[in-house]
């Protein structure tokens, strides 16, 4: 009997032992004040890295002089053909020869959909330059039988000239007509265009028949629009991000070049570009204006151009580099002197790195 007793008194006291034991936050589990503590000191380092890094990526925008703020020259092309015959075109040599003065002054190549979508993902120190080439002649881009651009049109030499100048990228965008670089079936059309997209570059509407759209009813200035999309969707089933305005002339309302519809097929662009006649604003900036982009046409200072082609205004920015766009080379900041803050677009506002 006594051993009985002895033994429901030990499990008794066992079993009040483990419910205790149960209760008991001091036996197994860390006191809340003690995890407080640990949250607290992880916060704290995690906040001391996050300064630590902004003060790093602040030091590194002001040793290059960052400014994506600044100005971006869109150069305009047409033929590259060895005996010009308009004012808007260039031989192969004059336009190997710009851009190995692009490659050396440290601009590296966007397309048009990356600009007007801010996505300028270039080295630091650099600066980005849109190239772009209108009414997609033959002269711009051809294949040869094994499918490599053809000697002396314009892919050729920018290929030619990114081999030379590592980070010089080659790629630029293309505003299509129907002429398509000669091609007369829709299968070679579909195969330029896929060569194009599958290397980079970048395809924009030019309109289906490069028609002004000044003075015409909104009906028929979404149709030319609409046209022009559908010739690019239905040969690479994907849409292009930017129009050209044919001999640069905004419809009576610029907004419907923008965005419209026509025949149940709509379009809505990031951007649309002109014919000249300065450098470009900034996406980034208060007074971007995403309907009416200025182009560059290439040519040297003569005539006309003495002041308002790409040789004078590559001077210009050349002499006047704080008004250009030199990248921070971190695509998600948008970094600047910090008197230019009230330059900065709101929407985005939590990209900005101001030093």
């Amino acid at each position: 009997m006594g051993l009985l007793r002895v033994s429901r008194v030990g499990v008794v006291v066992a079993a009040a032992g483990a419910v205790l034991a149960g209760c008991m936050p001091w036996q197994g589990e860390e006191p809340q004040d003690k995890k407080d503590a640990g949250v607290a000191a992880k916060a704290s380092a995690a906040a001391a890295g996050q300064a630590a890094l902004l003060k790093t990526k602040l030091a590194a925008a002001a040793k290059v002089h960052a400014n994506e703020l600044g100005q971006i020259p869109v150069l305009m092309y047409h033929r590259v053909v060895d005996k010009p015959s308009t004012q808007d075109d260039r031989t192969p040599q004059q336009f190997r020869t710009e851009l190995e003065r692009l490659a050396q002054e440290d601009y590296v190549p966007i397309t048009a959909a990356e600009y007007v979508t801010g996505h300028i993902d270039i080295p630091a120190g650099r600066h980005p330059v849109v190239l772009t080439f209108d009414d997609s002649s033959p002269s711009q881009f051809d294949l040869d039988g094994m499918g490599a651009p053809k000697p002396q049109t314009a892919v050729a030499i920018l290929q030619e000239v990114a081999q030379r100048h590592p980070g010089f990228r080659p790629v630029a965008t293309f505003y299509v007509t129907r002429d398509m670089f000669g091609k007369a079936t829709p299968e070679e059309q579909a195969q330029m265009l896929m060569w194009l997209r599958d290397k980079g570059f970048d395809i924009g509407n030019h309109t289906r028949d490069h028609k002004s759209l000044r003075g015409k009813p909104q009906q028929q200035v979404n149709a030319e629009v609409v046209a022009g999309h559908e010739l690019i969707t239905k040969l690479i089933n994907s849409g292009p991000v930017t129009l050209a305005l044919p001999y640069g002339n905004q419809p009576n309302q610029k907004e419907w070049g923008l965005k419209g519809a026509s025949g149940g097929v709509s379009y809505d662009y990031g951007g649309v570009f002109l014919a000249g006649y300065t450098p470009a604003l900034s996406p980034f900036s208060k007074k971007f204006d995403p309907l009416g982009i200025p182009r560059i046409r290439s040519m040297d200072k003569t005539g006309d151009c003495a002041k308002f082609c790409s040789t004078a205004w590559l001077d210009w920015l050349k002499t006047n580099g704080d008004e250009r766009y030199t990248s921070d080379g971190d695509v998600k900041t948008v970094a600047f002197p910090k008197f230019k803050t009230p330059f900065m677009i709101k929407r985005y506002t939590d990209r900005a790195l101001a030093y």
